[in-house]
């Protein structure tokens, strides 16, 4: 197994910069997910870590070992895209055991890890069948299959459930989770989707225009975003942002319409141009209750897991609150919030935390 290390890595493809002078670490046997809007430069860097492209500058290091030079070939990498690569008119043992031959494995071991791949995947029952009589889904993990089968010391994946239905994709998605769990190999996953990162990362690495604007776990950086962006783009929805015009500054105290009291920040207050609130840290509540503030229901809908999402109202400031199921359907017109200080971030004019 290796860790993967970025030194430096930037990728220019004429005047676009696609990575700026990335520097972090892929640690072994673990899941790093790259997360980001499209055209953030993901898989650029999986690209360069698979060599099928070389940075403008920087190196990479497997453990101790540049690679930067390496080719692709002798990297001892698997690659699964967002389309299925497979083997078609043949049946799904013959496309899992295919990749094996070269390997000069005896029958026995080429056998025993169809068979377990197999059964990680969920396709035991499919090995007679034919590949062109399956579903697009099952064909995607044969194609995560084959290069399980070949244990790999990295395996990157890029994108690989966006082009398959929603319900194969909550199918594979569980699948992928109970298989990386299993593996000792490194992974590497590409997408742009937060709820396949927040379930399938050890790490994840946020990228914005080609920088890594935060790399930690997906609590982490759910609860404590180190950027507007990250704090925006991770959730459903995004946390809420209160700017500076709904905010006051009283020396070393922060208030808004949220809040019945101040926010002592100290010396950090006077950097403070907006605050950050997830919809699940505003409580609510039909009656009034010490230091609860009053708010105006705009609207309401039912969202993920059954719990409703709320439209509050504090004059002209607007935000959303998420409520459990049963709270949500007594809620009418008037209701009453607190918001605790813990769930309250603070972020500068240049959108990083203060």
């Amino acid at each position: 197994m290796n860790d993967i290390h970025l030194k430096n890595v930037s990728k220019h493809f004429g005047s676009l910069k696609a990575l700026n002078d990335i520097t972090f670490t892929i640690p072994k046997s673990s899941v790093t997910v790259l997360l980001g809007p499209s055209g953030c430069g993901k898989t650029t860097m999986m690209r360069i870590i698979a060599g099928l492209e070389e940075p403008t500058s920087g190196q990479v290091f497997f453990d101790d070992l540049e690679a930067t030079n390496v080719p692709t070939r002798r990297r001892n990498i698997g690659m699964v895209f967002q389309y299925p690569v497979i083997y078609k008119g043949t049946s799904v043992r013959r496309n899992l055991e295919l990749p094996l031959l070269s390997e000069k494995l005896s029958k026995d071991e080429i056998t025993k890890r169809v068979d377990e791949v197999a059964e990680l995947l969920g396709i035991t029952e499919h090995l007679k069948a034919q590949v062109d009589e399956l579903d697009n889904g099952t064909r995607q993990k044969i194609a995560v299959g084959r290069e399980v089968a070949r244990q790999p010391r990295i395996i990157l994946f890029d994108e690989p459930i966006t082009n398959i239905d929603i319900t194969a994709k909550l199918e594979l998605k569980r699948s992928l989770k109970e298989l990386f769990s299993r593996l000792k190999q490194t992974i590497i996953y590409v997408t742009h989707d937060q709820t396949e990162a927040m379930t399938l990362a050890d790490q994840i690495a946020l990228m914005k225009d080609g920088s890594i604007m935060q790399c930690d776990s997906p609590s982490e950086i759910y609860k404590n975003p180190k950027s507007e962006f990250a704090g925006w783009f991770l959730g459903n929805p995004g946390m809420n942002f209160v700017v500076d015009k709904f905010i006051n500054v009283k020396g070393n105290d922060i208030g808004s319409a949220l809040f019945s009291q101040s926010i002592p920040l100290g010396a950090k207050a006077a950097q403070v141009k907006t605050l950050g609130v997830r919809a699940e840290g505003i409580s609510v509540s039909n009656s009034q209750t010490p230091g609860s503030v009053s708010a105006r229901i705009l609207s309401k809908s039912l969202g993920t897991g059954g719990q409703y999402l709320l439209n509050l109202a504090y004059g002209d400031l607007t935000v959303k609150a998420r409520v459990p199921h049963y709270l949500g359907r007594q809620l009418e017109n008037n209701v009453w919030t607190t918001v605790a200080n813990e769930n309250v971030m603070f972020f500068d004019d240049a959108g990083n935390a203060v």
